[in-house]
């Protein structure tokens, strides 16, 4: 508990400028047969950020996993804060994922190694303290995993991998049921490349939602400290607390040296997942 609250104080006042959340946000987190559905994407901390357009110089990948799969990706229109909008053919489930080139950036060095500690990467943490002064400013490459579900009743469409570089696969919990339980815990298996990933660190966000289990505006509410965290195991499974009605928000970020050294000393990728719980009914 003494982690997060410092983890929420470092959110809060003077988060890193290299450490943003990056999320997708369906038009609802509910869908009946026949409903239009739409997806965007916000970057930010604390659960809380501003919109970002689609970019199709810099997308790989946007489909939705239902029934099959369906590629947005011809839908987006570049600029548009909107990735896509599409027709629900069933109120199994549904899930919307988006994954991005790298782009690089560079921190100074105290800044870096500052994001680096809060998101507990802490083997490249300890890689620069060797170096010392050498270890010079942070040069990095970045890559967004992102997916979002839609809730229904196949849960194995959200269990099922989307076969992202990095990414979080509930194995079990409150997130297919769509309900928050007292004491209700999820787990999560954390995926590099298809391989479960140990030690790392996934943190998640919680905010109420809107009418008709849609988000409230990311941009126009306050951030908020994670509502916890969890290290993945051998099995790369990480168990969080997930006991409380609204939108959810979890996210873990993977870094290691970079492949393309003229670009970057390190490359990271960042996998999220939203979904929402509705209050148990009385």
């Amino acid at each position: 508990m003494r982690r997060v609250a410092a983890l929420a104080a470092l959110t809060l006042i003077a988060p890193p400028a290299g450490a943003h959340e990056y999320w997708l946000s369906p038009s609802s987190y509910r869908a009946h047969r026949g409903d239009t559905l739409a997806i965007a994407a916000y970057a930010g901390t604390g659960f809380r950020g501003e919109g970002k357009p689609f970019a199709r110089a810099r997308a790989v990948r946007l489909v939705l996993r239902s029934r099959r799969e369906f590629d947005l990706a011809p839908l987006a229109v570049n600029g548009d804060l909107t990735f896509a909008r599409w027709i629900a053919e069933d109120e199994l489930g549904a899930v919307a994922v988006y994954e991005s080139n790298f782009t690089a950036l560079e921190l100074p060095a105290a800044e870096f190694d500052a994001y680096l500690r809060l998101e507990g990467l802490d083997g490249p943490l300890r890689a620069r303290q060797a170096l010392g002064a050498a270890a010079g400013p942070g040069r990095e490459r970045y890559a967004r995993c992102a997916k979002t579900w839609i809730a229904g009743r196949d849960s194995a469409r959200l269990t099922r991998a989307a076969g992202l570089p990095l990414e979080l696969v509930p194995v079990t919990g409150p997130a297919a049921s769509g309900t928050a339980l007292p004491g209700a815990r999820l787990a999560v298996r954390v995926l590099y490349r298809g391989r479960p990933l140990a030690g790392a660190l996934v943190r998640s966000w919680n905010r109420p939602l809107g009418r008709a289990a849609a988000p409230l505006d990311p941009a126009g509410r306050d951030s908020v400290g994670a509502a916890g965290e969890a290290r993945s195991g051998p099995e790369g499974i990480a168990t969080l607390a997930v006991d409380r009605p609204g939108e959810w928000l979890l996210s873990v970020v993977h870094m290691t040296p970079s492949e393309d050294r003229a670009a970057a000393d390190w490359q990271s990728l960042w996998a999220s997942l939203t979904f929402a719980l509705d209050a148990p009914s009385r």
